[in-house]
């Protein structure tokens, strides 16, 4: 089967269209990895073309990492400098799948980006929190990196603290603390691309499925598109309306208590991060807690 032809392929653009749709991919921004099953690989195998030379996988030249949990495996990655509002069109030339050599240091390019280019310049940072989460639960395989605006303001306005951030996320849609009671990791302003975006994303990866790039963007994982998609949705909503909240008052009237988070463990079977339920201050948005 070709590639371009496969349910993967289908699913991967969807999710790529979803995005630009909501406004989180402008020109060229974002990325987008999938972990392959071993039976998606052997579908589309025939459509592959080993004759690519191997490359380094390094966060910037003259740099070799090597990411070994995820050594032989296959992975669709949008291309560098693509639009993800053409990955619908013309998947061969806007996404590629690439292979780990068995050492984990090298890939080669085995499907796509026929117009020439090369994978996300996020590669590393991607490899980096795919062999995180694969480590933590083998059935993750998904990374999402996007813009959406609502969660980007609120790191002008909001402590960067993950307490306060998940706390406030939290407060704005019951649905959050379900979806995901491990919290909101928070990564402040560095330089992107780097080797220190992709350690610090991959630290709050080990335990959390979204992280917030301060001023810049957020980063999630789920174990197939719709779980990531829909939990970058999330966030996004609950941002939006933080966002109204605070631009009509400084404080909270009413709002979902410690307590009743705690409340919502039992009934959904989940066990939110008790990190989050610190009793606040006041009403101000926004307060650390003591």
């Amino acid at each position: 089967m070709r590639v371009q032809d496969s349910n993967l392929m289908k699913a991967y653009a969807r999710m790529a269209m979803d995005g630009f749709k909501q406004g989180w991919h402008e020109r060229n921004g974002g990325n987008f990895s999938y972990r392959m099953k071993p039976e998606e690989v052997e579908e589309v195998r025939d459509d592959f073309n080993y004759d690519g030379e191997w490359r380094v996988i390094g966060w910037q030249e003259n740099d070799e990492s090597a990411f070994p949990g995820l050594a032989g495996e296959f992975f669709m990655v949008s291309g560098s400098g693509k639009y993800f509002r053409n990955i619908e069109l013309s998947p061969e030339e806007n996404v590629c799948i690439i292979e780990r050599n068995e050492k984990g240091d090298r890939y080669r390019i085995v499907w796509g980006l026929v117009g020439g280019g090369m994978p996300t310049s996020e590669l590393p940072t991607h490899l980096g929190n795919l062999e995180v989460i694969k480590a933590r639960d083998p059935q993750l395989r998904v990374v999402y990196h996007c813009h959406p605006a609502n969660i980007i303001a609120l790191t002008f306005v909001l402590p960067l603290d993950s307490r306060v951030f998940t706390r406030e996320i939290f407060e704005s849609i019951t649905e959050c603390a379900i979806v995901f009671p491990e919290g909101i990791g928070i990564v402040p302003w560095v330089v992107c691309g780097g080797r220190q975006i992709g350690e610090m994303t991959a630290e709050i990866m080990k335990t959390q499925d979204v992280a917030v790039w301060a001023h810049h963007g957020a980063f999630c994982c789920g174990r197939d598109f719709d779980l990531a998609f829909g939990l970058m949705h999330t966030v996004e909503k609950a941002a939006e309306i933080l966002v109204k909240v605070m631009s009509m008052s400084p404080t909270k009237l009413n709002t979902i208590t410690a307590d009743q988070f705690r409340e919502l463990n039992k009934p959904f079977g989940v066990q939110i991060n008790e990190k989050f339920l610190y009793e606040k201050k006041d009403s101000r948005i926004g307060c650390l807690p003591e």
